[in-house]
């Protein structure tokens, strides 16, 4: 038996083992795809799986809880971080900040976590821009535009101008198709998140020479 041909096996598979580094997965699509029920559905059923957790300026709202479901602060220190670069993508929404920050991304990925961040075509347009590492791009399609125009006023949170808008907008968020790694068309819930945790998987199993993230500390 050839020991050096042995060791060169065992060498490759230890290394295998090794690579703890996470990657940083980017749902978006459409408003009322359901792209937050699909997470929602598969966070608890994989390891080493978190969702990102956004800042914003806005108070917490009854049981919301600082750094669970986002880091709040202050509208002077979110401009600090921000002109420092700190977010990987940031909006106002309703007079409020909200972004991500790039530190907890990180850490959570040194750590060996897969990260998932939800958020619309725009933002996740910001984060290929401000990251400088590799991201898994997914798109949530609806089934059909009439599925997904019932789903939003089954909701019953929007009135119908604000219905009409976000539905006015699906065909430009929809032509950014081509520009993601992956697509999932959820029809079924059950299927969909079957179709997202293939997608985490293959993803963990790529061969691909990873550079190492920048210490956050």
């Amino acid at each position: 038996m050839d020991l050096s041909i042995d060791n060169h096996i065992d060498n490759h598979i230890r290394r295998a083992k090794q690579i703890e580094q996470g990657s940083l997965l980017v749902i978006s699509g459409p408003s009322g795809v359901g792209k937050g029920t699909l997470v929602k559905q598969v966070l608890p059923q994989m390891e080493n799986l978190t969702l990102s957790v956004s800042m914003t300026t806005r108070s917490p709202r009854p049981g919301e809880v600082h750094g669970e479901n986002y880091f709040f602060v202050s509208e002077e220190e979110f401009l600090s971080l921000k002109a420092e670069n700190a977010f990987l993508e940031a909006a106002v929404y309703n007079g409020n900040h909200y972004g991500t920050p790039k530190p907890f991304v990180l850490e959570q990925m040194q750590a060996g976590h897969d990260v998932i961040l939800e958020i619309d075509v725009q933002g996740a347009a910001q984060v290929r821009a401000n990251f400088d590492y590799k991201t898994i791009q997914i798109f949530v399609l609806p089934p059909s535009h009439a599925e997904l125009k019932a789903r939003l006023e089954n909701r019953r949170t929007e009135t119908v101008e604000i219905i009409d808008q976000r539905l006015a907008r699906v065909a430009k968020e929809v032509a950014e198709l081509p520009i993601y790694d992956y697509y999932i068309i959820n029809d079924s819930l059950e299927r969909a998140c079957d179709d997202l945790k293939a997608i985490i998987r293959a993803e963990r199993l790529r061969v691909r020479a990873q550079a190492p993230l920048p210490e956050t500390r």
